[in-house]
Order: C-alpha cells, then sequence, then structure tokens
C-alpha cells in the first residue's frame, strides 16, 4: 500500500469536531446533544445579507476577480476606517474566510522549518495551518490563574532565534476570551520592530468585547506598517459561519502582492457569498448593539453556574464568545467522550471541546475544555447543570 506523506500523519485531528461521531451515535440514540464545542453562534445572519443573494440579477455565476471584487474590497476598507483603521482597497485581498487567509500568510511570510511564535492556548487550527506549511510553531504559555493575560515580553524574546518569522495572536481571543490591551499590543508591536518579525493579529471577533473595553487593532499601531498582517472574517462577526468570506489585510504591498499569487491559485473567493458580505456592512449598529448585550448575559449565566460546581476554574472572558474552563480531571479527551457515550440526564447530554488541542506544548490542557456561549440562556444552565452532575458521577467511577 502506498504510504502516506509525514506532513498527512502529522496533521492534528480538530479538538472541535473530532468528537462529532460520538455526538452522532448519541443523537441516534435519541439522547439531545447541547454542543458547547463549537463557535456556531444561534444570532440570526442580517436579513439584509440573506436578501441580497434572494434579490440578485446574475445570469451568468462567474469568477470574481481573485482579489475580490473591487467594490466589496472598497467596502471593507470604509468598514476599517469605521474602526479607526487606515487602510484602502489595495491593502485588502478576499479569502475563502479567515481560514484561507492566515493559510495566505504562512505561505507568503515563512519557508518550511521557520518558526512563529504563538501564545497558547490558541486557535486549534493554527496547529493544522503551521503543519501544513511546514512551519514550525513555537508556544508561549498563558495561564488560566491571570486570566490568560500576554505572557511577559522578555519569555517572548527569549524564544526568538534566526529561524523566527512571525508572532501571531487571536484578540479578542479563541479559546480564551482574553482582549489584549492597547499597552500589550503596543509592547509587541516594539519587539517585532526590534527583531524585523511579523505581527499577525486574528481578529475575527473585534465587534465583541465587553465590560466598557475597547478593541485596539495592530494597525492602530503607528510605525507598524510594515510588520503588521490581519486576518479577518465575517462568520462570527455577522453570524455566517457558512458564507466562507474573510479577508488578508496589510499595508506592506510585498505580502499583499505574494500573498495574491496564492490566492491566484485558487482562482477567485465565492461569488454569491461576497455578495452576501458586501451587503452585510450595511448592517446597522444596534444589530451589534442587541448581540453584544446577549453575549454579555450569556457570559455572565455560563461563568456563574460554572463557578457553583465544586473543583471548576474559569477563566472571565473580555471578548469573543468563549471560555477555557478547568475540570476536576485528569483528560479531557476521555471525559467528553465519556458524556456523549455514557451519560444522560432526561435524555440530555452536552458536547465540549478537549482543550489539549488548543495548545501545541504536550500535557498541557489535558484537564481543560473549552466552552462556546453561542445558546440561549437557558440551555447554558441546563449543559452546565448536565456538566456537574456529570463529573460527580465520572469522579466517583
Amino acid at each position: 500500500m502506498p504510504d502516506i506523506s509525514r506532513k498527512g500523519l502529522q496533521m492534528p485531528a480538530s479538538p472541535i469536531r473530532k468528537l462529532v461521531p460520538f455526538a452522532e451515535d448519541a443523537k441516534k440514540k435519541g439522547t439531545h446533544v447541547i454542543h458547547l464545542n463549537i463557535g456556531q453562534p444561534d444570532i440570526k445572519t442580517p436579513k439584509i445579507a440573506l436578501d441580497a443573494v434572494r434579490n440578485h440579477n446574475i445570469d451568468v455565476l462567474a469568477y470574481s476577480m481573485t482579489e475580490g471584487s473591487e467594490e466589496y474590497r472598497k467596502k471593507i476598507a470604509a468598514y476599517y476606517s469605521d474602526n479607526k483603521i487606515n487602510v484602502t482597497s489595495n491593502d485588502i485581498i478576499v479569502t475563502t474566510g479567515g481560514s484561507e487567509a492566515l493559510s495566505f500568510v504562512m505561505g507568503s511570510i515563512m519557508d518550511a522549518d521557520d518558526e512563529i511564535i504563538i501564545p497558547e492556548p490558541f486557535y486549534a487550527n493554527y496547529n493544522g495551518f503551521a503543519t501544513a506549511s511546514g512551519v514550525k510553531v513555537v508556544p508561549i504559555v498563558s495561564n488560566i490563574k491571570n486570566n490568560f493575560s500576554l505572557p511577559p515580553i522578555a519569555s517572548f524574546e527569549k524564544l526568538i532565534t534566526d529561524k523566527t518569522k512571525a508572532i501571531l495572536i487571536c484578540n479578542p481571543g479563541n479559546p480564551t476570551g482574553y482582549l489584549y490591551s492597547k499597552d500589550e499590543i503596543q509592547q509587541l508591536a516594539a519587539l517585532v520592530k526590534k527583531h524585523d518579525l511579523f505581527l499577525v493579529a486574528d481578529e475575527v471577533y473585534r465587534e465583541f468585547t465587553y465590560d466598557d473595553r475597547e478593541h485596539y487593532s495592530i494597525l492602530q499601531e503607528e510605525g507598524l506598517e510594515e510588520n503588521a498582517i490581519i486576518v479577518d472574517s465575517v462568520s462570527k462577526r455577522y453570524s455566517m459561519c457558512g458564507a466562507r468570506i474573510g479577508c488578508l489585510v496589510s499595508k506592506n504591498q510585498e505580502v499583499i502582492q505574494t500573498a495574491l499569487k496564492f490566492a491566484q491559485a485558487r482562482l477567485s473567493p465565492p461569488t454569491f457569498a461576497q455578495i452576501a458580505s458586501e451587503a452585510a456592512l450595511e448592517t446597522p449598529k444596534e444589530y451589534f448593539d442587541d448581540v453584544i448585550k446577549e453575549y454579555v448575559e450569556r457570559r455572565n449565566v455560563l461563568v456563574s453556574e460554572l463557578q457553583k460546581i465544586q473543583g471548576v476554574k474559569v477563566a472571565v472572558p473580555q471578548g469573543a464568545f468563549y471560555c477555557v474552563v478547568e475540570l476536576p480531571v485528569s483528560n479531557s479527551d476521555n471525559f467528553a467522550q465519556w458524556l456523549l457515550e455514557k451519560f444522560e440526564i432526561d435524555g440530555n447530554t452536552v458536547m465540549v471541546a478537549p482543550a489539549a488541542g488548543f495548545y501545541a506544548t504536550k500535557g498541557l490542557g489535558n484537564n481543560q475544555i473549552r466552552i462556546a456561549y453561542v445558546l440561549e440562556k437557558d440551555q447554558l444552565v441546563k449543559a452546565v447543570h448536565i456538566l456537574g452532575e456529570a463529573l460527580k458521577v465520572y469522579n466517583e467511577g
């Protein structure tokens, strides 16, 4: 039998999706599964975006421009301007989701065996993108004890080698919900300029910040124009995960022109999804006011209920819609699978995302899970009750 590639064998399974077969088996047995494992918002997609697709007058569904339609990119630039980020349409490449944007970034700024420093825990697919590109992730641990704040800059500097090409952050963070302060961004900016590195920021949750905190983008930082690259997406912002539209943004034109060659290889982003995404930019501010209010209420309910469970620790999110929870178990992968296979209350069980897959350092996160609070508050209360009762039974066994 022909061999599978080493890269293929090393490709990590998604901690968010790998338990899906067990969830499907539970559903076939009649168990209702409450999904806390995936960041699929239940907030309705703006009607204006859906109507734009319904009311189109396209006769031939043709390729779009490789970099995305000029009209859409101009509107994205205007959106950024409203968020105090000064870019033009020429600084933007429309991609098939934020995932493709990050893949283009990896391909454009890094060669095989180059290194990228990432505070962990981090979005699990960063490991996958790095593996696919032959890039080495150099993790730096942030800790639940201080709510996953930025590790000391001196710790970053110790990890920099002649192979280091970039530092990657997610702001606000997935899976932690941590929101980097302006001061923390400025510390990172000074570091990458000192060592002539790129600073890549996944900012797909920009709108979702809580407790009167404001998001500070790396592209708001003066003097960082040649070093800064943003990865963005409409998936969470407008509850349009299925559209698969994102973008890569940088004022460094060498980065943009290089990424464009990778974009040309996949031809173009999807046309209908661009139409919906362009229309979504007209969504009124009240939409986000209501969504943020709802997520704050969900966060507060979730954290309050989790804190009632003996032995559980939870980091309080300042943005996005995730939190990392430390459980009184030694292996959250086994616990999560057991939940789906062997535990239910009144026909209900819970699916969570084991957190080890959000780390690059082996052994870390084994007693943690990520919860996405994208469900209505009563469902979150029910889910946490099931989780608490399950822990009692699991640990007694």
